[in-house]
């Protein structure tokens, strides 16, 4: 009974294995990359940005704060909403250029 039992230990767990490698190339690496996505999209917006939010609502970004930020779905109409339920930017804003408050 020297090696054989090792061997067929691991012959065994081989298929584990390969199912968690599968699972994880498959499942969770696409979903991580999504999540670095949407941190990165909820950090980068602003104000002037066209979004969507996860019930639905789109609107203009009036202000940004830390965790929310101030949408104006309507003529007057704002709503404040947590920047983590925006699923979509849909347009961005063009950044204002370094000399936009100087006199012409």
């Amino acid at each position: 009974m020297g090696g054989g039992g090792t061997s067929e230990f691991l012959i065994s767990l081989f298929p584990f294995i390969a199912l968690f490698a599968i699972m994880y190339f498959l499942i969770l690496r696409p979903q991580q990359k999504r999540m670095r996505l949407h941190r990165e999209m909820v950090a980068n917006v602003r104000r002037g940005d066209v979004v969507v939010t996860a019930g639905g609502l789109i609107g203009k970004v009036v202000k940004v704060e830390d965790t929310e930020a101030q949408v104006e779905i309507a003529d007057g109409v704002r709503v404040r909403v947590v920047k983590t339920t925006l699923t979509d930017v849909r347009s961005k804003s063009e950044p204002v250029p370094a000399n936009a408050n100087t006199p012409s």
